[in-house]
């Protein structure tokens, strides 16, 4: 799993825009930016919709006051699926991301295998990441959420 103090492997995350699919390469798009990365195991699940997503939305500006240049949100679904839960819930201050494979996920070692549920997810968590290295790093627990919340991110800062 990787650890705070060190940098994010190459990775690219999938955005449907207005303008079409864009396929981000992490190294780029993290690139000289303060960014709160925070995932979830799926998109339109309960915690996910009712907690956790709903709180970095309406907590978007106080990040953006504190120095985050981007809040991004991302889980192993497609750019199609992140792209229709962000406009279900007004998520237009976060940048929706899809690692329809889940490399990104793999590479991070923080997927967790859900069976019959969905397969290969994301364990739910949040950090922070300066320039490509992650310097805040809170996993949550097997079926918690408590530390991943956009509160206790916002008080890290």
């Amino acid at each position: 799993m990787i650890e705070q103090g060190q940098k994010l492997a190459p990775a690219v995350l999938s955005e449907l825009t207005p303008d079409g699919m864009i396929n981000h390469p992490i190294t780029e798009l993290f690139a000289g930016k303060k960014v709160l990365l925070f995932a979830v195991p799926g998109a339109f699940t309960p915690t996910c919709s009712e907690s956790h997503l709903p709180g970095y939305v309406v907590l978007a500006d106080k990040f953006k006051a504190k120095g985050v240049d981007l809040i991004a949100c991302v889980a192993v679904n497609d750019a199609f699926v992140m792209k229709a839960w962000g406009e279900a819930h007004n998520a237009s201050e976060l940048m929706m991301l899809g690692d329809g494979d889940a490399s990104f996920t793999k590479s991070l070692g923080l997927e967790m295998d859900t069976a019959n549920f969905g397969g290969v997810r994301s364990q739910r968590y949040a950090m922070i990441i300066d320039d490509g290295v992650v310097t805040q790093l809170n996993v949550e627990a097997p079926k918690e959420f408590e530390v991943s919340k956009a509160e206790v991110m916002l008080e890290a800062l």
